[in-house]
Formats: C-alpha cells, sequence, structure tokens
C-alpha cells in the first residue's frame, strides 16, 4: 500500500477521509482552494511519482465547480508524473444529458466523459450511473460500482413482511426487479410521462394493496417523483411508503416536498454530501458507502476482482 495515494478537492472532503480510514493510510495533502478572481489553485504538497493515485471528487452541486477542480487536480498529477491516476466520481453529472433528445442539443455525458480523460484520468470509478451505457463514452476502464450491497442490508434490517419494490418509471425496471429478486418480494412499476412543464401523469402497474412500498431510484433531484408516486400508492392501498436512493442531489425545494410527501423515510448514500437543510430533515437516513468504495479501490490496486464485491 506504499504506493498508493488517495486526494480529494472540495466536493465530499468526509466519505475521502471515510475511505482513507478504511485503506488504513492517510488522505493526502492537496490544497485546493482559489485565486482572488475565483480560479481554481490546485498543490500537491506531497510527493506522487511514480505513485498509483486516486481523487474522490463528486461533481455534485455545484457541478461545474467540482468538475473543474477534478480536471485541475488530474491535470496536476499527470504532471507530477504519477503512474495511475483513477478519478472517483462517485456522482456523475450531467448523465441525464446522454442522447439528443431534440434537434440542436447536446451529449454532454459524452463531453464530460471526454473531459475527465483528456485531463489525464487513465482510470475512472463511478457509482450508480443515471444510465449503463454512459461507460461507453469513456476510452479507458471505468468501474461501474453499485451501492446495492449496502442498500440491501439496510432493507433486510429495517423491513419485513409484505414489501414490495417499486420503480418510479421505466427506466429503473432492471434495478427495482434485481431488488425484487434478492429480497424475495413483489415488484410494481410506476408508469410517469412527462411534458416541458415536468411530471405530467402516473400510472401504477402491480398489485401493492395492503404492502409497505420501497421505491428505488437512482437519484432524488427536486422530489416531486418522490412525492408524486408516494401518493399515488397510497391512493392503491399500500400501508407504508418508504424510498431508497443512491444520489440525495436535493436540489430547489426538494427539502419542502419531501417533508410534506406521504415517504415516511427516505435513506440515501453519502455519495453526495447533505446540504444542512437535508440534513435536518428527519426522514433522512444516510448510509456510508466508503467501506464499498474503499474495498474497491484496494482490489484495483492489488489488481483483484471488483465484480466480486456484487456476487
Amino acid at each position: 500500500m506504499d504506493d498508493l495515494k488517495v486526494f480529494t478537492g472540495n466536493a465530499n472532503r468526509p466519505l475521502a477521509s471515510m475511505i482513507c480510514d478504511h485503506l488504513q493510510i492517510p488522505l493526502g495533502d492537496a490544497a485546493v482552494g482559489r485565486f482572488s478572481d475565483g480560479e481554481i489553485s490546485v498543490e500537491f504538497r506531497e510527493n506522487v511519482r511514480g505513485k498509483d493515485v486516486y481523487v474522490i471528487q463528486p461533481t455534485s452541486i455545484p457541478c461545474n465547480e467540482h468538475l473543474l477542480e477534478l480536471c485541475i487536480m488530474l491535470d496536476a498529477l499527470k504532471r507530477a508524473s504519477a503512474r495511475c491516476i483513477t478519478a472517483v466520481v462517485t456522482y456523475y453529472a450531467y448523465a441525464r444529458q446522454d442522447r439528443k433528445t431534440a434537434p440542436r442539443t447536446p451529449i454532454s455525458a459524452k463531453l464530460v466523459a471526454d473531459l475527465i480523460t483528456t485531463a489525464g484520468a487513465n482510470r475512472m470509478i463511478t457509482m450508480d450511473l443515471h444510465t449503463g451505457q454512459i461507460q461507453g463514452f469513456f476510452n479507458i476502464p471505468v468501474d461501474h460500482l453499485y451501492a446495492a450491497p449496502v442498500t440491501l442490508e439496510y432493507i433486510r434490517e429495517n423491513f419485513s413482511g409484505d414489501v414490495v419494490v417499486v420503480s418510479p418509471d421505466s427506466g429503473g425496471v432492471e434495478r427495482a426487479r434485481a431488488f425484487a429478486k434478492r429480497l424475495n418480494a413483489s415488484l410494481a412499476i410506476i408508469d410517469k410521462r412527462r411534458d416541458a412543464a415536468g411530471i405530467k401523469a402516473m400510472t401504477l402497474i402491480g398489485n401493492v394493496w395492503g404492502k409497505e412500498a420501497i421505491i428505488l431510484d437512482d437519484m432524488v433531484t427536486t422530489g416531486a417523483t418522490l412525492t408524486m408516486a408516494s401518493e399515488l400508492l397510497m391512493r392503491h392501498g399500500v400501508r407504508t411508503v418508504h424510498a431508497c436512493v443512491t444520489h440525495a442531489v436535493m436540489s430547489r425545494n426538494a427539502v419542502s416536498n419531501l417533508q410534506g410527501s406521504m415517504v415516511q423515510t427516505l435513506a440515501v448514500t453519502d455519495t453526495i454530501p447533505l446540504t444542512p437543510e437535508a440534513a435536518a430533515l428527519d426522514k433522512i437516513r444516510v448510509l456510508s458507502v466508503a467501506p464499498l468504495l474503499g474495498e474497491a479501490i484496494k482490489r484495483i490496486h492489488n489488481q483483484d476482482s471488483v465484480s466480486s464485491l456484487f456476487v
């Protein structure tokens, strides 16, 4: 482990510290700040020549600031002759812009992949991408990790009896089906229709009457989907509604939406640090993915299997 170094920017320092605790190594000394005109300044205060270096940096809000911090850190490491540079982007911004949805629109997820690669990353680690095909936007190895082991353990410890796993849209059906199979639970799907103003209508597919509903999703942004889905489920006779989400983006009026919703508990991971307002919400339960990420980094460094973590 002497050749392993872990650094972080300003996006999620607590997560980086917990990962280093799991690896039993100190967090690398890097100064990431701002010049007087707002430009990002980066300085690594220890030798990285010939080292295997990991940069923990989710591109969470403000995503453009954190993305540029990451790119500048990667460039500095490349110029400092690090042997292998791995970007650990626990939350990948612009993931929903993975295709052209209208004429003359960008594929921003591909642009972000190009930026990270050009900046100097030799490998990328990420968690619960919005769409798996984003891995194909990279010309470097991508280790796509899943928060499923952590979430499944939480569900098994806190829920028993008649549970139904609910996918809030068609894109999450595969994830929800895998959870339902492992939990030996039933599955329900919500058909969500959108227009320019937002969510237009929801239709429930499946039997949920008298059951505990657990909504699974990869991220919660404004909380509108969870709010409307919980109301729909309650109208169809569920006993209680809970939610498990990997990335707590929590933008705009998400806290007030969730506070007034019928969702009793919302379990999120620490891939993104919670805002003070979200942290004060009594419905939220935070699950740490630091041991999972730490174990993945250790296995990659030792050239062991990573996929066996999710069997």
